[in-house]
């Protein structure tokens, strides 16, 4: 077991298990007691004990290391990892230790085995080349060279880990370093790899694990003379699978030999009298006929070509090929019950079939159907024979075909052995070990007992050797080893080959009693070995057991157990094929001596498997091993996929010191537990031993240069130096981010510093240049607000003037028409006087008529001096609109007032030409028409005299006319008055846009100050640089803007800014135009302007300015 790590805290990488993954990497969130929290790599959330979780070694390379002794923790979960990683890069092999693990990639790699490659690796030292077949090849073949002593080559792993191919390869690397340099045709090593495929095609069959699984045990004995090329070789085989031969399951197939024949030439194929495989009782009892990737028509000639290089004739070839086409036919003779327990053949297929096999056989025809029905029961007065049933006769049919079958499989081995030939002087020799791996099937019967027994006594031996390694490194080291305890599975081994009271004795016991069966034979284990811990009895289970094997479990069927260990043949079925015509035949079957028993004698098939597997591990103890450790990655036997495997050598290293590394190195990695050691002068050793025993960890050894740990040690030693990086790198952290923060402090605090003097500078500039803009913007709304106010006064006064006009104009017609009433009630009265003096009054009418006719021109006179007047006024009201918004000039509007009274030209002698605004003016024109009405009243007297009664009639008519003319008059005057008030409201709308334009001139204003104070700024920045950089400033430009009117502002308000008044000309009422800006420029000097001193600067130009 492994010691756990008592470091594991929140935070830590380990390992977990996982049902899908076998073993998932993740972090330890929380602990709580002996479980602990842990999030793994995929996000799950997992909930363990402790004891479950494997640390992780997170300074391990991306792509694995390429000896797993160099991984610093040496358990399961890292070093499956370690293979998975190198997996996916397609590095297939690697060390551990003098170990090779390789893993089946199940595709070919073309390039990992060519003789270039192979070139590379002669003469290296193991480790100096990455890891491969060829380097643990070469070091065997070095060792036997050098040291004169034998070598072995252990390949070891489950069905389908790459054993054979494995193999394959170290045979054509000890071809390449001990072959002849004759091109011979038929060399030793050439003939013992192409024994490869022969025995590949008779021995090899699909199982559920692997397409070419070997079903036999081989070791193949490779002899090297003094030169150390090959001279001689020997292949012994192990327990050939026999029942394969007549029970397949799905989706296994039978041994290659079957489908490659069904796959031979039409010609072979009808000599033999073939078909398709399904039609073959032996070969369709699954669905399994072909193979992907594998061509069974190109394997059958390949295979013939390779016997032919091995030596086996044409005839022998025809032969064997006979021998099988023979047992497929057999498998498809069927048996029919005849009477009560007699057997005969099914139907015509059957005969046919029947005949074909005695045919291939060269046999009776007879004798084999005899031989196949019947027995011969022997007794001391007489031979009596007995019919088989069915049952009994397909019995017999199978064992006759697992016997020829099996008996030809060892006549190929021994011709092989005859054709490659051994060396009688060869001192020396590298065995090469492909045996089946350890199985446990649904169905595990006494092929996989015997499998399993045979893998236990590999692995004892492999367990010694391993211990040996290690002790040999301890020895070296010279550190105490003797406690260790390593892993033994002897007590398994003593349960399966102890004599007596063995499992295999046990067998052999039942099978010597004829009335035993199965059920007995189980009963008779489960009473010996009830107490065995290795030993386990299924429940309710009565012909079931189960081993504890090292790699597991196995629960075995002793169904056939009884059968399978009798290793005996049938006589009926030895006299028959002893007599075969065939020569090849008889001599697979020699006749019984004399002596022997009709009946057969008793040979236990365990027992012999047991001295054999005796010899071959006394074969192996007397060589040096060297062990390849085959894994299969996947069940699928698909590429690239990595899931799982077992490493026995990983289980045996950790019982022991797995972890070990020199002084040097150790002290690199662990020095930070104990700095105050590096301070002092002191050998490495005791410097590795203060850290230890500072850190508190025992029963590690201190070697001559390496420190060796306990399992867990290493992880332990991680963990204190994580805990104590991970407090160091608080403090530093800590430190540093005090560092930093203050740093940041300061910068922003500098930062804010530049960026508020920069805003402030920028608030003052902001608030000065509002400041002038506001003292600038007062001054331009005050002269517009000035000139606004003077346009409106302007306005009003016209305005008022025109009303006034018509206000005037009406009361003098009122007061005209009071007077024309007066008027005519005067003429009313003076009637009666004039009818009686009529002649004077003719002639005064006829006088009036004249002053009436003068009267009336007069009016028409004054009708068109008023039409004149309205021209004039509408011709000043026009005028203002094209001229400037500042240079509107006073209008003033003509007003005359008719008289009808004869005394008119008294009334134009007196009226006023031009009426003005002001109002001192407003009193004469009152005065003057107080005058006027005087006048009227005065010169109304005489009329009244000349009047006389007899022109009253035409007096009254004329006076009607009079009265029509002057109410049209009044109408006029009226719509006059109407239009002089639409001239009101135009020019007040025009007033209006007026003031809009001086808004718009404000804003321009606006920016001509933003502009000229930005231009003030930049001038004051270059004054205020020293005189000496500038010897001499250029003039100074500025542009005054003046008028030399009379009603020119400028000299009155004092303004930056001048506007001129608006104004009338007495001769055409028109506004004056402003004159052009006059430009006066004077050269500032730098006296001038910076003044006599720095703080005088400013002064100075504000006062140039």
């Amino acid at each position: 077991m492994l010691l756990i790590p008592q470091e594991i805290t929140a935070g830590s990488h380990v390992w977990v298990e996982d049902q899908e993954l076998a073993w998932v990497d993740g972090v330890v969130t929380s602990v709580n007691g002996n479980e602990a929290e842990v999030e793994t790599i995929n996000g799950n959330q997992v909930t363990t004990k402790l004891s479950k979780l494997y640390p992780k070694d997170m300074e391990a390379p991306d792509t694995g290391v390429d000896d797993m002794t160099k991984l610093s923790y040496l358990h399961e979960p890292a070093v499956l990892h370690n293979l998975a990683i190198r997996y996916g890069i397609k590095e297939i092999y690697t060390y551990c230790g003098n170990i090779l693990i390789a893993i089946n990639p199940f595709q070919a790699i073309s390039h990992l085995y060519d003789t270039k490659l192979m070139d590379s690796y002669k003469g290296a030292q193991l480790g100096d080349r990455s890891p491969h077949v060829f380097a643990i090849t070469d070091v065997a073949y070095r060792a036997m060279n050098n040291e004169g002593k034998s070598n072995s080559i252990l390949v070891s792993g489950e069905s389908g880990a790459g054993k054979t191919e494995t193999t394959k390869m170290i045979m054509r690397y000890l071809a390449y370093l001990g072959g002849h340099a004759a091109a011979e045709a038929r060399t030793v090593e050439r003939k013992v790899l192409e024994s490869n495929p022969v025995l590949e095609a008779f021995g090899n069959a699909k199982t559920v694990r692997n397409n070419n699984s070997s079903r036999f045990g081989k070791f193949v004995e490779i002899q090297f003379d003094a030169r150390g090329q090959i001279s001689g070789a020997a292949i012994r085989t192990y327990l050939l699978e026999k029942s394969r031969v007549c029970q397949i399951s799905e989706p296994e197939r039978n041994y290659h030999c079957f489908y490659l024949l069904c796959a031979a030439p039409p010609k072979e194929i009808e000599k033999y009298k073939l078909g398709d495989p399904k039609s073959f009782h032996y070969l369709n009892k699954s669905s399994c006929y072909e193979l992907v990737g594998v061509d069974d028509s190109h394997d059958y000639l390949a295979t013939k070509k390779a016997m032919d290089i091995v030596g086996i004739s044409v005839g022998e070839q025809d032969a064997i090929f006979r021998i099988v086409a023979a047992i497929l036919h057999l498998g498809n003779i069927a048996f029919a019950l005849e009477g009560e327990d007699s057997s005969v053949l099914e139907d015509d297929k059957a005969k046919f079939h029947l005949q074909v096999a005695a045919e291939l056989l060269m046999c009776d025809l007879e004798a084999l159907e005899t031989a196949l029905c019947k027995r011969n029961m022997v007794t001391p007065e007489e031979v009596i024979k007995r019919s088989l049933d069915p049952l009994g006769a397909a019995i017999s049919r199978d064992g006759l075909a697992k016997t020829i079958y099996a008996r030809l499989f060892d006549w190929l081995v021994k011709k092989i052995n005859v054709s490659i030939g051994q060396d009688p002087d060869s001192k020396c020799l590298i065995g090469v070990l492909d045996i089946y791996g350890f199985e446990s099937f649904k169905t595990s019967s006494f092929e996989q007992f015997c499998i399993n027994f045979t893998n236990e006594k590999l692995q004892q031996h492999f367990n010694q050797h391993v211990f040996k390694m290690e002790q040999s490194v301890y020895q070296e080291e010279e550190i105490d080893w003797s406690y260790i305890d390593f892993v033994d599975n002897q007590d398994v081994l003593d349960l399966i080959e102890k004599k007596p009271g063995g499992i295999i004795s046990l067998l052999d016991e039942t099978c010597m009693f004829p009335k035993s069966t199965h059920e007995t034979f189980a009963q008779k284990l489960y009473q010996t070995f009830k107490d065995h811990k290795r030993f386990v009895k299924p429940k309710l289970a009565r012909t079931e057991f189960t081993i504890v094997h090292y790699a597991g479990e196995v629960q075995y069927q002793c169904d056939q157990f009884l059968d399978k260990n009798k290793d005996y043949i049938v006589p009926e079925h030895q006299e028959l094929l002893s007599t075969s015509k065939c020569s090849f035949i008889a001599s697979l079957f020699p006749s019984l001596n004399a002596e022997t028993p009709k009946s057969g004698k008793f040979s236990s098939i365990g027992s012999r498997f047991k001295l054999q597997l005796q010899q071959l591990m006394d074969i192996l103890n007397s060589t040096e091993p060297h062990y390849i450790r085959c894994i299969k990655p996947n069940s699928d036997l698909r590429p690239e996929i990595f899931e799982n495997g077992v490493l026995e050598a990983i289980r045996v290293k950790c019982e022991g010191y797995p972890t070990n590394r020199i002084f040097s190195e150790f002290l690199e990695r662990f020095s930070i537990l104990a700095p105050e050691v590096l301070k002092e002068n002191v050998e490495e050793n005791v410097a590795c031993k203060s850290i230890m025993e500072k850190v508190g960890l025992s029963n590690y050894q201190i070697g001559k240069t390496k420190i060796f740990l306990r399992a867990g040690q290493m992880a332990e030693l991680d963990g204190r130096k994580a805990k104590l990086l991970g407090e160091s790198a608080k403090v530093i952290q800590k430190q540093v981010r005090s560092r930093i923060a203050r740093k940041r402090y300061v910068r922003v605090q500098t930062a804010s510093i530049c960026i508020q003097t920069v805003l402030r500078g920028q608030l003052a500039c902001e608030s000065l240049k509002f400041r002038k803009r506001t003292a600038a913007a007062v001054k331009i709304q005050k002269s517009a607000r000035r000139k606004s106010a003077s346009r409106k006064y302007t306005n009003i006064i016209s305005s008022a003037v025109v009303v006034q006009t018509g206000i005037r104009a009406i009361v003098a017609h009122n007061e005209f028409r009071s007077k024309m009433q007066n008027r005519s009630a005067t003429i009313q009265a003076a009637t009666e006087e004039e009818e009686k003096d009529s002649g004077k009054e003719e002639e005064d009418i006829g006088k009036e008529e004249k002053d009436i006719g003068k009267e009336e021109k007069d009016i028409g006179k004054e009708e068109k001096d008023i039409g004149k007047e309205e021209k004039d006024s509408g011709k000043e009201v026009k005028e203002p609109e094209d001229k400037e918004p500042e240079k509107q000039p006073t209008v003033k509007v003509q007003e005359k007032e008719e008289l009808p009274d004869p005394p008119v030209a008294v009334l134009e002698q007196n009226e006023p030409d031009k009426t003005d605004v002001s109002p001192d003016k407003e009193q004469e024109v009152t005065e003057e028409s107080n005058e006027l009405y005087h006048i009227v009243k005065e010169i109304s007297s005489p009329i009244q005299d000349v009047l006389t009664a007899e022109d009253l009639p035409s007096e009254v008519e004329q006076l009607k006319v009079l009265l029509i003319g002057e109410k049209k008059r009044a109408d006029e005057y009226q719509k006059q008055h109407a239009e002089t008030q639409e001239l009101s409201e135009q020019r007040r709308k025009k007033l209006e846009e007026t003031e809009k334009k001086v808004h718009q001139l404000q804003e321009s204003l606006n920016r001509l100050l933003f502009s000229m104070s930005e231009q003030f700024s930049q001038l004051k920045t270059i004054l205020q640089t020293p005189s000496s950089s500038k010897p001499a400033s250029p003039p100074i430009a500025r542009v005054d803007y003046f008028d030399n009117s009379d009603n020119s502002d400028a000299s009155s308000t004092g303004s930056d800014f001048a506007f001129p008044a608006s104004g009338h000309d007495s001769a055409n009422n028109s506004c004056p135009r402003p004159k052009a800006p006059q430009v006066h420029v004077k050269d500032a000097t730098a006296t001038e302007i910076t003044g006599t001193a720095d703080s005088d600067k400013e002064g100075a130009f504000d006062d140039y300015f």
